[in-house]
């Protein structure tokens, strides 16, 4: 997993994003919008699934696909 550090990492960039944004809470597609930016250096990526073309912005993607919405 991403651990709690990068729990609280992807949580404190969506809140900045959804500022930046002119909004004062975040949104589904807020956090989408810096998973890979934050996650993509937690995620270790095999040479096997390289050489397959999967790539650490690939994986976040997939989970983020995966995960439904509230």
């Amino acid at each position: 997993g991403a651990s709690p550090r990068g729990t609280i990492a992807l949580d404190r960039c969506a809140r900045a994003f959804a500022w930046l944004e002119g909004r004062d809470f975040v949104t589904p597609d807020d956090v989408h919008a810096v998973a890979a930016d934050v996650l993509r250096h937690r995620v270790l990526v095999t040479f096997e699934a390289e050489a397959e073309g999967f790539t650490a912005d690939k994986v976040v993607e997939e989970l983020l696909e995966r995960v439904p919405l509230p």
